[in-house]
């Protein structure tokens, strides 16, 4: 069973920025696409960031929201990909989760349900 691991998340000051990880337990997963959701409380689930890679080039794909502060990186040797918050605002206080998407698709899902494999979440708090 793969299963990915969020971790650095935490408090942080509105202006700040935060590096969130997600490790994936298994070398063997190859997936197209990886992504980062989050959900705040009382409020659905939201595309943050994805990345995919093919024919050897990587593409970047953001929500609107996170346009211009956020964004996403993988370490191939660590089987880990990274999201970059910068400029944070307290609107992006949520939980957050990495996700995994094993088909290959034109462009990345921003639903969630286009996903295989989901971490357990991480939560970032940014206070005002």
């Amino acid at each position: 069973q793969v299963q990915l691991v969020e971790s650095g998340g935490g408090l942080v000051q509105a202006g700040g920025s935060l590096r969130l990880s997600c490790a994936a337990s298994e070398r063997t997963i190859s997936p197209y696409a990886m992504a980062w959701f989050r959900q705040a409380p009382g409020k659905e689930r939201e595309f943050v960031i994805a990345m995919k890679w093919s024919g050897g080039s990587t593409y970047k794909y953001y929500g609107d929201s996170v346009k211009g502060r956020f964004t996403i990186t993988r370490d191939n040797t660590k089987n880990t990909v990274y999201l970059q918050m910068n400029s944070l605002k307290p609107e992006d206080t949520a939980v957050y989760y990495c996700a995994a998407d094993l088909k290959f698709r034109v462009v990345p899902g921003t639903t969630g349900a286009e996903y295989d494999y989901w971490g357990q979440g991480t939560q970032v708090t940014v206070s005002s």
